[in-house]
């Protein structure tokens, strides 16, 4: 990845659980979409998974395994930087320095936390309260112009942008204010036992969601248990959230319109049509799956992938670090 005057974008992604297709559709497609237009630094946020607790071997292992299914996915090491955040000691370091400029009604108020403390009631502990700080250090770090999220994750965008522009206020311009991405070219992809909701990879349900790495016989199954309603036409319609949400995952894998999908099967029955998205989301998989599983078995060159990911990323951090160690006034000698 070398020095340019592209603008520079931010992402990052927990080890905490398979993927969703609708991670794929609404994440990692656009990751691999915007290496080709931004310098991009792409992270595996092992800090941010610890606030719930994680067995240690299983955190190493899904590292591992997202870092290998990125780079099958189509993200290119040689065009972007992928690491592992922990690899990176700035963040934990610049996010010490912005708790000092953040207040805890702030945090408080931030609905991960709240949403966060209800399911982990016996563990709301300041890592889970701090979080959205540290996702601020990550993104200062890289002076990143641009952080993609949806809709209902631009309060951590914008609380980034209120710490930024107060630490500048202080201590004189040293941070680029971010601004959200919304990707509209991501779909987004519903549950598939209740369209109302997303997607989700912590969905209880086991037919809700289809999963990157998904067998081709449960991809099919789930696809086939999927709700739908009562009528018998393939369309999209908001009336028709089932089919509809059906129609965009078929047009996401298949690389056409959901006008198109809604001709192509015009007249089909609700069975057939729900077999052959299932069939569909199989056949895009199965390459996928199959690179993952060969880069997992090469892990000396998987580990000098990130290896290589985090000495870039380190160089980029280091530099902004040292400037607000610089402003803060700590002394690093003569």
């Amino acid at each position: 990845m070398e020095s340019s005057n592209r603008k520079i974008v931010y992402s990052a992604a927990q080890p905490s659980g398979n993927l969703t297709i609708g991670n794929y559709a609404g994440a990692v497609g656009n990751w691999v979409r915007m290496q080709k237009e931004y310098d991009c630094f792409y992270a595996i946020a092992d800090l941010h998974a610890i606030t719930v607790r994680q067995e240690p071997s299983e955190l190493r292992r899904r590292t591992l395994e997202l870092a290998a299914l990125y780079v099958a996915c189509g993200i290119d090491p040689e065009h972007c930087a992928l690491y592992v955040q922990s690899n990176v000691s700035a963040h934990a370091e610049l996010a010490w320095v912005l708790n000092t400029l953040t207040y805890v009604g702030e945090m408080e108020r931030m609905t991960q936390f709240k949403d966060k403390s209800q399911k982990h009631a016996d563990n709301i502990n300041m890592g889970l309260m701090d979080y959205p700080v540290l996702m601020a250090a990550d993104i200062l770090l890289y002076q990143a112009d641009y952080v993609p999220v949806g809709v209902d994750q631009k309060q951590h965008v914008e609380i980034t942008r209120d710490i930024a522009n107060r630490f500048n206020n202080r201590y004189g311009e040293t941070f680029r204010v971010p601004e959200p991405l919304i990707l509209k070219s991501g779909a987004k992809i519903m549950s598939l036992q209740d369209p109302a909701r997303k997607m989700s990879k912590s969905d209880e349900n086991p037919n809700a969601s289809v999963y990157l790495s998904d067998d081709r016989d449960t991809v099919i199954r789930k696809f086939k248990r999927a709700v739908t309603d009562s009528e018998s036409c393939v369309r999209a319609s908001a009336d028709k959230p089932g089919i509809t949400n059906l129609l965009t995952i078929y047009s996401v894998f298949k690389g056409c319109s959901v006008a198109e999908a809604e001709k192509e099967f015009s007249g089909v029955g609700y069975g057939d049509f729900k077999s052959a998205v299932g069939e569909t989301v199989a056949d895009a998989l199965a390459p996928v799956q199959a690179e993952q599983k060969r880069l997992l078995a090469d892990k000396g060159y998987l580990g000098g992938i990130l290896s290589s990911g985090a000495e870039r990323a380190f160089k980029a951090a280091r530099k902004t670090l040292s400037k607000v160690y610089c402003k803060v006034g700590f002394y690093r000698g003569e």
